[in-house]
């Protein structure tokens, strides 16, 4: 009776204080969302010179602790400097510069035609801040899917509460340190921590979630949402295809492939899941892809080639791999290291493991055509992929190619470069996600189209007043 008394004793004190911790969190969080909402009320968020001075703050904190970002994201998962700047920080700054040049013409009110119902009137379009939103960051790219929803969130006049990613820990602690110690928590706030931090956050209210991860963690926040009835923006992923017919300049086309898979050592959501090609020059294209990966050491320790990121992602790796149908594999797997060496499947079919899922790492599958409208049809039975891309010379190709499949972006002869626009909207489409951004599309984003007619106080008719008569009902039948 005794141990059993002690038992409850004990299990009773930790339960009490497990829920004072969460209790704690949760106030301080919903405090730093109420700090949030009343910053925004008070209109200082507004000001088009204010949103400005923000960004370009933001900009400079970023320039001027550079070597910090590549010292964090290389103790995470050895991104080199090059890579971290091209692949991260650039895009980070060309979106703050995009909305520098342009932001006073794209959150300018609008003018449009007023149709004839309303005349004497005009009638504008007002772009509203939607208020406090909540920015939850990804792995993979950890400043750049974090920081340029952000960007954009700013240039719509918000306040942001920010999550990065807890997998790499080092930048999500350097986001945390750099932007709180330079900002103020009631405008902008980083919570670290895992999936009871992040569930305590999608328990408030916001005015808008921004999302980047995966399907799956995608449905999780929508239902979060909903029960806000909160506007969400998800930018998930998926299997994305490259098809290389015989027209394609090969080894151009190649190149580029090889580029966009191998990546971020394939951890990029964008990169070719997999590969498709004619039959009749499969041969030619398993040599040049080889020949390619002999040419670019990609052992562990070349500074172009990053470890994957944990060792849950090593192993769902390890077990998409079919041995017998390995084509070639740039050197050896090292899981000590989580080192994974670029891997090539052919003979690969829909029934094979390595297809059932998005892959998100350097293995790339190679799968054959005969037909290329048949082809299309079988990526359109799947769900939609977030990008899709097509290397050939062919119009027709190219027409069936943009005409047939839907996808949330992609290119002709190239992969994954469409990202690097702040001109082109970025987001998926169905089961890849919902919404976009980048550029003005950003703005969009985290910003409401405000409807508003201006009506003069003359020519009134009377029309619309009541009583109805027939007389009337003809005369609106006239003018609707």
């Amino acid at each position: 009776m005794c141990k059993d008394f002690l038992r409850f004793s004990i299990f009773k004190v930790q339960h009490i204080r497990i829920y004072r911790i969460q209790n704690n969190r949760d106030m301080n969080y919903q405090n730093i969302r109420q700090a949030q909402k009343r910053f925004y009320h008070s209109g200082a968020t507004r000001s088009i010179a204010f949103r400005k001075e923000q960004l370009k703050s933001l900009k400079n904190l970023i320039q001027s602790n550079e070597e910090l970002f590549y010292d964090a994201i290389y103790k995470d998962f050895r991104k080199s400097r090059f890579e971290t700047y091209t692949n991260e920080l650039s895009i980070i700054y060309a979106e703050i510069d995009y909305y520098l040049k342009n932001l006073k013409r794209i959150a300018k009110p609008k003018r449009v035609r007023t149709n004839l119902t309303n005349i004497p009137g005009q009638s504008y379009i007002y772009h509203d801040p939607l208020g406090t939103v909540l920015i939850i960051g990804a792995w993979n790219y950890p400043y750049q899917l974090t920081l340029t929803p952000l960007v954009s969130a700013i240039a719509g006049g918000n306040t942001a509460i920010i999550k990065p990613s807890e997998l790499p820990m080092h930048t999500m602690y350097l986001m945390e340190k750099l932007i709180n110690t330079n900002f103020p928590k009631e405008y902008l706030h980083v919570v670290t921590g895992a999936i009871p931090e992040t569930t305590a956050l999608l328990a408030l209210a916001y005015d808008k979630i921004f999302f980047t991860g995966s399907p799956k963690v995608g449905k999780i926040v929508y239902e979060a949402a909903a029960k806000q009835l909160c506007p969400v923006t998800l930018e998930l992923g998926g299997k994305s295809p490259a098809i290389l017919t015989p027209s394609a300049n090969l080894k151009v086309a190649i190149k580029r492939l090889v580029w966009g898979k191998f990546l971020n050592a394939g951890q990029t959501c964008i990169a070719p899941d997999y590969l498709y090609v004619h039959e009749s020059i499969k041969t030619n294209v398993l040599q040049i892809i080889k020949e390619i990966l002999e040419k670019i050491p990609y052992n562990h320790g070349a500074d172009h080639y990053v470890s994957i990121i944990d060792q849950r992602n090593y192993n769902r790796l390890e077990k998409m791999m079919n041995a017998d149908k390995v084509y070639y594999k740039n050197g050896e797997h090292n899981p000590e290291k989580l080192h994974f060496a670029p891997t090539i499947m052919s003979d690969v079919t829909w029934d094979d493991t390595v297809m059932q899922d998005e892959i998100f790492g350097p293995i790339l599958p190679v799968l054959t055509y005969n037909d290329f409208r048949q082809v299309l049809e079988t990526i359109n039975d799947k769900e939609k992929p977030l990008s899709a891309y097509l290397f050939s010379n062919d119009a027709k190709e190219k027409d069936a190619f943009l005409n047939i499949l839907s996808f949330g972006g992609g290119c002709i002869n190239d992969t994954i470069m469409h990202v690097a626009s702040e001109y082109l909207p970025f987001g998926g489409v169905g089961n890849s996600g919902t919404g976009n951004y980048h550029g003005e599309a950003g703005f969009r984003c985290f910003t409401h189209q405000k409807s508003v007619l201006k009506k003069a106080n003359w020519g009134e008719p009377n029309l619309k007043y009541p009583p109805y008569t027939e007389n009337k009902l003809k005369w609106i039948k006239k003018v609707l």
